[in-house]
């Protein structure tokens, strides 16, 4: 059977344009739409799924690209496609999972399971700084919506659901400062990161509405690492004014932080306490236990699957609040 990309180099045309004979013949001009028709059906081309297609703006099949993690695992990501996948599941729907390039390079990916119809939509995730899906998929009025936003961007390209990184900082924050730590240090990304800015501003206004110090407290790390997460809160531990508390961007750089104050002599929780963000299982499992803020993961894939498969009239944007997970590492001293 002729694919796709046979029929485009057939008519000599794109593997899109192929796609707009089939989908939205109204975008082609006549003698365009004539010519692919005719290689269509020289080649004996025939779409690979008998399904709804996106005239009928039914979605029964999503792609998903799974993120590339180099030398480890991302926990927190493997629920997010759990719930995902029983989010689509719940309404007899499937996802579909493939692998793309970052960036621009991956386009093709993406048009090519569109174009042959074996997706009629997508959910994104790990969106970065003037992330290229958006635009293009948009562009291409191809159905889809992002867990996460586009950081940078004036106006979102597309519909998203987020958790709101802001208020979990503040959360942490207050909680602290409920415990009694008066210096809250704040142990992040690179300043490149928009979910990491997010964050840190958070941890920032918290901070300055609660009448305490940020001045040389915050940090950044250049990796999402339990060394760089030690490696940063050893720094501010040696600060001339050290903390007594952190607000650590990820539950790995709260366990680093951990590591260290516990290599210190310092006992997490009395001592001073520590916080991270996204309660993976690593969070409940070591001594103490990790006080994080837990990404409300069933919400987050119902409200996109909901949003891509019965879009509402009114706006396409959800912002999430995460929940405090209370445990050891902050416990009053």
């Amino acid at each position: 059977m002729a694919t796709l990309k046979q029929v485009a180099a057939h008519a000599e045309v794109s593997v899109q344009t192929v796609s707009n004979a089939l989908n939205a013949p109204h975008r082609l001009r006549p003698d365009t739409l004539a010519r692919v028709n005719r290689s269509i059906e020289l080649l004996n081309y025939r779409p690979n799924r008998n399904a709804r297609s996106l005239r009928t703006s039914a979605v029964e099949l999503i792609g998903y690209c799974v993120p590339s993690w180099p030398n480890r695992t991302h926990l927190v990501m493997d629920q997010f496609l759990h719930a995902l996948c029983a989010a689509a599941e719940s309404t007899g729907r499937h996802i579909l999972l493939f692998t793309a390039p970052p960036g621009v390079d991956g386009m093709s990916v993406y048009d090519d399971l569109h174009a042959r119809r074996l997706v009629d939509g997508f959910v994104l995730s790990q969106t970065e700084t003037r992330d290229p899906r958006h635009g293009w998929l948009k562009e291409q009025e191809i159905p889809f919506v992002s867990f996460g936003r586009v950081w940078k961007e004036s106006t979102q390209p597309g519909p998203w659901v987020d958790v709101d990184g802001a208020a979990g900082s503040g959360l942490a924050v207050r909680h602290l400062h409920e415990t009694g730590r008066r210096r809250i240090a704040f142990v992040g990304w690179p300043k490149t990161s928009g979910l990491a800015e997010d964050r840190l501003d958070g941890w920032r206004t918290a901070c300055d509405s609660l009448g305490l110090p940020t001045a040389g407290l915050s940090i950044h790390c250049s990796e999402d690492t339990l060394d760089e997460g030690a490696r940063a809160t050893a720094a501010l531990l040696d600060s001339p004014e050290p903390p007594d508390g952190f607000v650590a961007l990820s539950d790995i750089l709260a366990l680093g932080a951990l590591r260290e104050v516990t290599r210190r002599g310092l006992t997490p929780g009395v001592d001073l306490g520590i916080t991270g963000f996204d309660d993976s299982p690593m969070a409940e499992v070591v001594s103490p236990g990790l006080t994080s803020l837990r990404q409300p993961m069933d919400d987050i894939a119902a409200e996109l699957i909901t949003i891509l498969t019965d879009p509402p009239a009114g706006p396409t944007e959800r912002l999430l609040l995460p929940e405090l997970v209370v445990r050891g590492s902050t416990a009053p001293g």
